[in-house]
């Protein structure tokens, strides 16, 4: 039997351990600039960001008079509680906190259920008309609300909910983008889950409500918190139908007595607005992870 000659090991062909050491030295040095340049950017966006709501913070507790010196200061000279005083002495700030609230969460309330079953529907159920409801859906989302801010008062007006909350609340209880955000995220889940509930004899509200909808936390918690905030900060929509002081909200409260005859209060509106925003970012850090996942998960850009 013969055997095959042994080839001797050539030298070239193994890699160096000292020359791979280095290109691996190099690589890591030539990555870690642009790392660096970018914790750098991103620290000067989150500065722009949050720059505006610092000032805000801090000039409610300056004076009428640091607020319109030149040039403006950040830190205030002798900080003061007088606007916040103002603010919940002078105004009937429990009325219109209750307003903005009782609204707020009527609207989120109602999108987070009736918007959930639209979309619920449209993503897993077959029924006739189903593509033309959607296109209607879309066709929706893209009109400006400006567009529909006339006839949607008219109507209201006609209906007799002038000056009243259900006039702040019913036009606003389900949204086009509401319902597109939960269709997205339910065409995400398998259709398996609807067949086994089926199996079992479960009707379809039960497998909505039983299966489809706990699965659905992070999208509801994103709808939540947009639906929560829009509503909150809603400033035109309000200021047209509640026309009396008993029905403001916060925003139309603070924009109305915040305007004195001759100029405007600016510590009153800052602290006004520091109130308004609070809520909103307590909100979004109790649903932080849920509100990332949603977005995620959903693909919306």
């Amino acid at each position: 039997m013969s055997t095959l000659p042994v080839l001797p090991k050539t030298a070239g062909l193994e890699p160096d351990a000292d020359t791979s050491a280095e290109s691996t030295t190099v690589t890591a040095g030539d990555g870690q600039p642009s790392r660096w340049w970018l914790y750098v950017i991103l620290t000067l966006v989150l500065l722009v960001v949050v720059a505006p709501f610092v000032w805000m913070v801090l000039g409610s507790f300056k004076t009428q008079g640091e607020l319109l010196q030149s040039p403006p200061t950040w830190w205030p000279k002798a900080a003061t509680f007088d606007n916040y005083t103002q603010l919940f002495t002078r105004l009937n700030f429990k009325q219109y906190f209750l307003n903005s609230t009782v609204v707020a969460v009527a609207v989120t309330a109602g999108n987070l259920l009736f918007c959930s079953m639209l979309g619920y529907a449209l993503a897993m159920l077959e029924f006739r008309g189903k593509k033309a409801l959607f296109l209607v859906v879309m066709a929706t989302l893209m009109i400006p609300g400006v567009v529909t801010f006339v006839p949607l008062f008219v109507l209201v007006a006609n209906i007799g909910l002038i000056n009243s909350l259900p006039g702040l609340i019913l036009p606003f209880l389900v949204a086009p983008f509401g319902v597109f955000l939960m269709r997205q995220f339910f065409l995400g889940l398998p259709r398996d889950l609807l067949d086994a509930g089926r199996v079992d004899g479960a009707s379809e509200l039960r497998i909505f409500a039983r299966i489809f909808l706990p699965l659905a936390g992070p999208a509801v918690a994103t709808l939540g918190i947009l639906t929560f905030l829009g509503s909150w900060n809603n400033f035109l929509w309000p200021l047209v139908v509640a026309q009396q002081e008993d029905k403001y909200t916060l925003p139309v409260a603070l924009a109305l007595y915040s305007t004195g005859q001759n100029s405007i209060q600016y510590g009153l509106l800052l602290a006004g607005a520091t109130i308004v925003v609070a809520p909103v970012v307590v909100l979004f850090l109790v649903f932080q992870r849920r509100f990332i996942e949603g977005i995620a998960t959903t693909g919306i850009k």
